[in-house]
């Protein structure tokens, strides 16, 4: 079948339509061509000619005109677009007109560098020119190096390597950065968050390396569609960039299809595996011979789709293995040896994660299925380009998972297929992160009295605390590295830690495992199993490795299936064996936020501003009530926090039915984490008024003997949660929970001494904070502030161009700063990147966001596309959280400009 049947197949299919909320035909586009500038020599636009291209698009011939003028130039047009060519157009006049020019190629991942020199090649063939391009990568063997520094005429590389290998080596690479007259910054929008505060970092330290050497490099820039590519591109260049967004290219015919899972269960609002539908649309492509790529948002989700996808073809008469994963983690040779076999026709199919989403060639895809959405409309549009980059009719799927942020963009088609709102955010001036790169820039050249590190300005005061660190010493104003080695060595760009955990599998055959083995196995892990040699198959950084590659994990890997039997924590050292096992694992981990220091915050009443924000930033032990009974209207705050998390257990979830087996306990050490948080905060009255409509419970008195009833529970429990079996912590007490609820036996003070029946050690049950939230998920105050959380932290990515998992949320029913029942969002980057300010700017934006996904969802008592699922204890947290919602959007309808 051709893809057009398949298409019309299923438009014919009443089960699959009924879960399409959208299906747009993007139509074939025109090209819109423009002359060749005349600036252009006459040779190259032979070559150019005598490649296939006989025209330049509109925003080519723009951008190569303002290049040659000497401006920095952004390009922000749909993906297959011909971005490369106008860049590497001024770029080869440039260096055919002046023997001794140089430029520099910066790419993402050395896998799309790789492919984008063999373009580069072909034009350079054509022309005849002994126009020397070369890669410089980690993979370089280092007897090519020397030759490289001195023939290179274009460098292709990335900025990880030009911060690690070329520029600590300035001094070797005098000739090309004397002669450097453009840098090509590929893949513009992927320099944001972490990564980008860092990349920012490294251009501030060559453009200062460049004025050493005498040059003044022009920018070009490619991007995806995004709503502020100028922006990020100054920030990143820091000077005027001129943007060119009109696009001029044809397209193919495109169908892009919405596709939200059918409900299973109305009344709680939970709908069939989004990995599933995702899993029977693309079968139904490969089935017919389509070749289709399929994203996945998570490695984990990659392998279990993967091992899906091959049973479909497999029991289909096909062979499994001509479909294939690929995702972080594979070594070189896997994906190169993917990438050829997809471009080839060999592959049929691929599982990805957004590794194969930039440019990297891989051939005449024709269909695209998204296993959920991928957290920004531009990685959206970026992965369905992957089907029919080369013209001709193509397919898109996203399939929506249970998400609130997914079912958002089902239920608001019009939203996705609009201009797109993400911003991509960075904060190159984050301290931690500028401390480690001014380290790396005195080492690379000394710093002369009074000067400027980039747009961050005068930076003798970090570089005074860097001299008393005896890194740097200071004489006279100037500022020389003293330190030993090379600062930039020990500095990873991409990851919010240097430090990685290396997977090795150990020896022996294949096992066949139940979930009670395996347990068994993972308790014994410690005295190792097998003879054969370990071999190293992959790495993973510290922070996920408690959650991903902890002891019992079943760690997936190219469709193959391990079991960890060990983590070796100090050693950095996880140990796996190959097992065949019919269920994968899950972990949860418990995290504690602490306010260190207030940067912003909502201007209060006259009345209460000064008092309550003075509270807010140095009360250590709550809030005067008399000062905040007064408001009621809702208290927003950023600023620096301490974020402290810890893995607690985990879970053996069953392949296919997604039934949990068992739940086991994850003994790591805890993590801290400081970084910038957006918060709000529910003042005094109108908690009160929540209270008083059953929006969130009254204050808790649960009688007199309640503390000695709490300490003899915990201490019959042994002190370990009955659900996981996690201890307590030092200083960090498990929660008791009564089993029925206390409000139930009907306890007044003074009136009567009911709270002896409530806390009865057999109505008592200890729990860590994390079982204890997930068994009063419904209830009262955790369940209305709980259910808000779960559904801001979903519905960020909307205004943010971030993945959810960039943020983290805690609820806190008394915040221990103020007292006062907390919702906090907060960056998962140490320092922060800017995200937590951005919400804290948006935060009425965000509510009113909120509000409608909770009205509009057609669940009873909550689910995942909203606030939560409910639970059965009591009435759902859907109306709790729409009450508390409402009330807050109501207070808050001044719209107080933030201070």
């Amino acid at each position: 079948m051709s893809l057009s049947e398949v298409l019309d197949a299923l438009r014919q299919e009443a089960a699959f339509m009924r879960c399409v909320t959208s299906w747009q035909r993007v139509p074939a586009q025109s090209a819109r061509t423009a002359p060749w500038p005349t600036r252009l020599a006459p040779h190259l636009i032979a070559a150019v000619r005598d490649c296939g291209i006989g025209q330049l698009y509109t925003h080519q011939a723009q951008a190569i005109q303002a290049a040659l003028a000497g401006e920095h130039v952004v390009l922000a047009t749909s993906t297959a677009s011909g971005k490369t060519l106008a860049y590497n157009v001024p770029v080869l006049h440039t260096l055919l007109q002046d023997p001794a020019a140089c430029a520099l190629y910066l790419f993402p991942t050395k896998a799309l560098a790789h492919d984008q020199i063999s373009n580069l090649q072909s034009l350079i063939s054509a022309l005849q020119s002994p126009i020397a391009v070369r890669p410089y990568d980690g993979d370089t063997p280092s007897s090519h190096r020397p030759a490289i520094r001195r023939e290179a005429r274009i460098l292709v590389t990335n900025p990880d390597m030009l911060h690690v290998g070329i520029l600590p080596h300035n001094t070797r690479w005098a000739r090309f950065f004397a002669n450097l007259r453009y840098v090509v910054l590929d893949e513009l929008h992927t320099y944001r968050g972490v990564f980008g505060g860092h990349v920012a970092n490294v251009l501030r330290r060559l453009r200062r390396v460049c004025r050493f050497y005498g040059s003044d490099p022009c920018f070009m820039c490619a991007s995806a569609t995004i709503a502020n590519p100028r922006d990020l591109a100054e920030r990143l260049v820091e000077a005027p960039v001129t943007l060119m967004d009109d696009d001029g290219a044809p397209r193919g015919d495109k169908h892009f299809i919405l596709y939200n899972p059918p409900l299973v269960d109305p009344q709680l609002g939970i709908r069939r595996s989004a990995a599933l539908a995702a899993k029977d649309i693309a079968a139904r492509f490969l089935q017919a011979d389509v070749q289709t790529i399929v994203f996945a948002r998570a490695r984990l989700t990659t392998e279990v789709l993967l091992s899906y996808l091959r049973d479909s073809v497999a029991a289909a008469g096909g062979d499994p293995q001509a479909v294939q994963g690929y995702r972080g983690g594979y070594l070189p040779a896997e994906r190169r040896s993917i990438e050829r076999g997809l471009r080839e026709g060999a592959l049929r199919g691929v599982v990805a994660t957004n590794a194969l989403e930039l440019g990297v060639d891989i051939g005449q895809l024709s269909a695209c299925v998204m296993a959920g959405y991928p957290g920004t409309v531009a990685s959206a549009w970026q992965q369905a380009g992957r089907a029919g980059r080369r013209a001709g009719r193509s397919a898109a799927v996203l399939v929506a998972s249970a998400l609130p942020l997914d079912q958002y963009l089902v239920a608001h088609p019009r939203y996705f297929f609009g201009q797109p709102v993400e911003h991509a955010l960075l904060d190159p001036d984050n301290l931690a992160v500028i401390a480690s790169h001014l380290t790396c820039a005195a080492f690379e050249l000394p710093f002369e009295h009074g000067e400027c590190f980039g747009d961050f300005g005068d930076a003798r005061a970090v570089l005074d605390v860097l001299a008393e660190e005896g890194l740097v010493h200071r004489h006279d104003g100037r500022y020389t590295w003293i330190g030993e080695g090379y600062p930039a060595g020990s500095l990873s760009l991409r990851a919010n830690t240097t430090d990685n955990v290396v997977i090795q599998e150990v020896g022996g055959t294949s096992t066949r495992l139940s979930a009670g083995t395996s347990a068994r196995l993972s308790a014994g892990a410690s005295a190792g199993f097998g003879t054969g040699a370990p071999r190293v198959i992959g790495q993973m950084d510290r922070p996920s490795a408690p959650v991903l590659i902890h002891e019992g994990a079943v760690y997936l890997h190219g469709g193959a299936t391990y079991v960890v039997e060990a983590l070796d924590w100090e050693k950095g050292l996880a140990r796996v064996r190959t097992a065949e096992v019919d269920y994968y694992t899950r972990a949860s981990a418990t995290t504690d936020v602490r306010v260190l220091e207030v940067r912003r915050s909502d201007p209060l009443r006259p009345s209460v501003c000064s008092s309550t924000h003075r509270s807010l930033a140095h009360t250590p032990g709550g809030v005067d009530g008399d000062r905040m009974n007064a408001g009621t209207k809702t208290i927003r705050a950023c600023g620096e926090l301490l974020v402290t998390t810890r893995a607690t257990g985990y879970r053996r979830i069953k392949r296919y039915t997604h039934e949990v087996l068992d739940w086991a306990p994850i003994d790591l050490p805890e993590q801290e984490l400081r970084t910038m948080g957006y918060w709000l905060a529910l003042p005094e009255g109108l908690t009160a008024r929540l209270q008083e409509i059953g929006v969130l419970p009254p204050p808790a008195d649960y009688g007199p003997n309640w503390h000695a009833q709490r300490d003899a529970a915990r201490a019959r429990d042994g002190y370990r949660c009955q659900h996981c079996g996690a201890p307590e912590r030092e200083r960090h007490q498990h929660d008791v929970h009564h089993i029925t609820p206390f409000r139930t036996f009907g306890y007044v003070p003074a009136v009567n001494d009911l709270y002896k029946l409530a806390n009865r050690l057999e109505n008592l049950i200890t729990l860590c904070p994390a079982c204890h939230r997930r068994v009063e998920r419904a209830r009262g105050g955790r369940g209305a502030l709980g259910g808000l959380a779960y559904l801001l932290q979903n519905l960020a990515p909307l205004h943010l161009m971030c993945d959810p998992g960039d943020l983290g949320s805690a609820v806190q029913v008394r915040a221990p700063e103020t007292g006062l029942p907390t919702i906090t969002l907060y960056d998962r980057a140490p320092g922060g990147v800017g995200l937590s300010v951005r919400l804290y700017e948006l935060h009425e934006e965000l509510l009113e966001a909120a509000l409608d996904v909770v009205r509009r969802c057609p669940c009873v008592s909550g689910c995942p596309g909203c606030v939560g699922p409910a639970s059965d204890v009591e009435a759902g947290p859907k109306v709790l959280t729409c009450g508390l919602l409402e009330a807050i959007v109501e207070t808050g309808s001044d719209k107080a400009q933030p201070s």
